[in-house]
């Protein structure tokens, strides 16, 4: 039995060397530089070995995207229970996303197709964790609760959410230039725009 855990330990970091290897690879050349060569040749593997785990790059970037999904929903949970009021959850889930797109910023590019392909619609999370467009749009619901929102309506604010966040997230990642503090202005006026819209 115990040799069985150490064969699985040992499986378990060879896949988790070669997540590691390609989300360094993004970091330092781009997504598009990645290939399992590269991979084989910084883990001192030979790319057969690598095959074994992943059946191509895409398996790899599309387990990375699930990574960064998983941190993204942990981050804005977190955020999410600091504040009792639905509208201060909101804000605070939106600047924990607008947070994580910039600490995790390869991540976020893979994630969301920022300057290449996304991976989005290939990705299934596990079950425990709860998607980020999920727990938006449940404080949503609860922000507009006396107004007996139907679901189109919750649908459309969730969407105005997300594209005044991820459009300047992504204004900022393929454009530099505008100082942080017009950009926390922005998104702070803009977040509580529609809060203060939603709520009244």
């Amino acid at each position: 039995m115990a040799s069985k855990d150490r064969i699985l330990r040992g499986k378990e970091e060879t896949r988790s060397n070669i997540l590691n290897a390609a989300l360094t690879i993004g970091k330092t050349e781009g997504w598009q530089a990645l290939s399992m060569r590269k991979i084989a040749d910084m883990i001192e593997y030979t790319a057969p070995i690598i095959y074994e785990y992943f059946e191509n790059k895409d398996a790899i970037l599309s387990e990375l995207t699930k990574k960064g999904f998983t941190i993204l929903s942990l981050k804005m949970q977190d955020a999410k229970a600091k504040h009792r009021k639905p509208g201060k959850q909101l804000e605070a889930m939106w600047m924990a996303y607008w947070d994580f797109a910039f600490t995790e910023i390869e991540l976020y590019q893979l994630m969301f197709g920022v300057e290449m392909n996304c991976c989005m619609d290939q990705v299934t999370l596990s079950d425990d964790v709860v998607k980020p467009a999920d727990l938006i749009w449940d404080v949503i619901e609860e922000v507009m609760k006396a107004k007996n929102p139907t679901e189109d309506e919750v649908c459309k604010w969730y969407y105005t959410f997300w594209s005044v966040v991820h459009g300047l997230i992504s204004i900022n990642i393929v454009r530099q230039g505008v100082s942080d503090d017009i950009n926390q202005q922005v998104l702070s006026n803009a977040l509580t725009g529609i809060i203060n819209t939603i709520s009244a």
